[in-house]
């Protein structure tokens, strides 16, 4: 499987944090925003590493491309691949699959937004489990505000049986997070379905297809995952306070791609150290240092 991390959004639900001044001011793109001690996409990037995944394909917007490629490079420190792609305009989550059809080829892709983060217990090895779609996993969770994400409505036996993207009248509490797992056929399906109302490639519209033809398997993460979507200033220091508070209380970094990377058996530990070095002096370098001497 490979990984797409699209990180191609103008974050204009975070007003002056994301946008520039004036009408041709540059914004910074919200995953590089840090999320306490790291930029947020570092939790993406994780999420990938974690599963196994070493071939990984960022897409941004032509104004901040550089920025993820001066942020990540090529991957190769962490023992992955990592190639970048621009979104020239924002017309959809679904185009990610027709500007990375090259990269995707005849591999199976996972597919996570630059600016959500997830933690739980299991959630690594839920999504380990998922690996091999029949045609395309997604994860639903249980959320107070429904109306806001795309929604899965189930039946009595939890099986899907409609997907709506920000319903005002939502069918369940269910929302589909920002991961999803697909066969390479996933190109043939987005260059089919047509824009929406708002003029996008809806990724609901991807999974409608699938479901469809009875191809759509819908995973439940369970209560002990925690799932923030930082594209507010409220979530964005929601999840930061939640990271904060996990890491003091564990002594345990959460979205590190160098421990991730690690962990995965893609580095040694001497080259753990090596990366740690340039960070001693702060408390994320040096979980990475206690990573590497005792493991966690």
């Amino acid at each position: 499987m490979k990984g797409i991390i699209l990180a191609a959004g103008r974050g204009t639900r975070l007003g002056a944090a994301t946008c520039g001044i004036g009408l041709d001011g540059v914004g910074v793109s919200k995953p590089l925003i840090p999320t306490y001690d790291k930029p947020t996409v570092y939790y993406s990037l994780s999420d990938l590493i974690s599963v196994g995944i070493e071939d990984i394909l960022v897409i941004a917007g032509p104004d901040n491309i550089e920025q993820f490629r001066s942020l990540l490079g090529n991957g190769r420190e962490l023992g992955i691949n990592i190639s970048y792609e621009i979104q020239p305009k924002p017309e959809g989550i679904a185009q990610a699959f027709i500007i990375g059809e090259k990269f995707i080829g005849d591999d199976n892709v996972a597919l996570i937004f630059g600016d959500n983060i997830f933690n739980g217990k299991r959630f690594t090895e839920t999504l380990k489990a998922s690996t091999q779609p029949r045609g395309a996993t997604v994860f639903a969770y249980h959320v107070p505000n429904p109306q806001d994400f795309g929604v899965v409505e189930f039946n009595k036996n939890m099986q899907a049986v409609s997907i709506e993207e920000k319903p005002a009248q939502p069918k369940s509490q269910y929302a589909v997070v920002g991961i999803y797992f697909y066969t390479s056929g996933v190109v043939k399906v987005a260059k089919l379905i047509q824009p929406s109302a708002r003029g996008e490639l809806e990724i609901t519209s991807i999974n409608e297809e699938y479901l469809k033809i009875g191809s759509l398997e819908v995973t439940i993460l369970d209560s002990d995952t925690n799932w923030f979507d930082t594209g507010t200033p409220d979530s964005l220091i929601e999840a930061a306070d939640y990271v904060r508070r996990k890491q003091r209380r564990t002594g345990q970094l959460i979205g590190s791609p160098e421990a991730a990377a690690y962990r995965a058996g893609f580095i040694s530990s001497d080259a753990l150290r090596k990366l740690a070095e340039p960070l001693k002096k702060s408390n994320y370098g040096r979980a990475l240092i206690e990573l590497a001497n005792n493991g966690w």
